[in-house]
């Protein structure tokens, strides 16, 4: 399977594809998405979207899997990341690929070991996973995250509903 994972942001969108056969997951690319901070927000979701689709277009996935809204403390920035995650879920429904979203939690814990891991702890938890030379980039390493994660629930869905039922709360 190849799984394509997404991690939305405004200024930064990081984007990870991994192939999953049995057991085995290794990284096909991954890469973070500038958007320019000081542009409009309809620029800055036009090239998250052109971004995002060039890569989706790239890699053909087999899934799409994106990190899920978390509470915000400020309602502005949850509206913007939510503009982040609508071009990023468009750009998704533009490929034959079927979408599912993971919360965060469910994504650490399902590469980490638990809901509540730090971000240096997903990072060196990729690496190892994917055998990586080096860390990704943070938001690249997220997106990776996220893809190994949703491979992990696609191949299990008893799994799935484990993990679903594990992580509640852990927001």
């Amino acid at each position: 399977m190849i799984a394509f994972g997404i991690d939305p942001g405004s200024h930064r969108t990081g984007w990870g594809v991994i192939l999953a056969e049995g057991g085995r997951m290794s990284t096909m690319g991954c890469g973070v998405i500038h958007a320019d901070s000081d542009a409009p927000l309809s620029d800055r979701v036009a090239t998250i979207f052109a971004g995002l689709r060039a890569e989706l277009e790239r890699h053909h996935p087999d899934h799409v899997f994106l990190e899920s809204m978390f509470h915000h403390k400020s309602a502005r920035s949850a509206l913007v990341l939510g503009h982040a995650r609508g071009v990023a879920l468009l750009a998704a429904r533009l490929t034959a690929a079927p979408i599912d979203e993971l919360s965060p939690a469910e994504v650490k814990k399902a590469v980490t070991g638990t809901g509540r891991a730090e971000k240096v702890q997903v990072q060196e938890m990729v690496r190892i996973i994917l055998g990586l030379r080096e860390r990704a980039e943070v938001d690249a390493s997220d997106a990776l995250a996220v893809a190994i994660a949703g491979a992990q629930r696609a191949r299990s869905p008893i799994l799935s509903l484990t993990m679903r039922s594990a992580t509640r709360g852990t927001r």
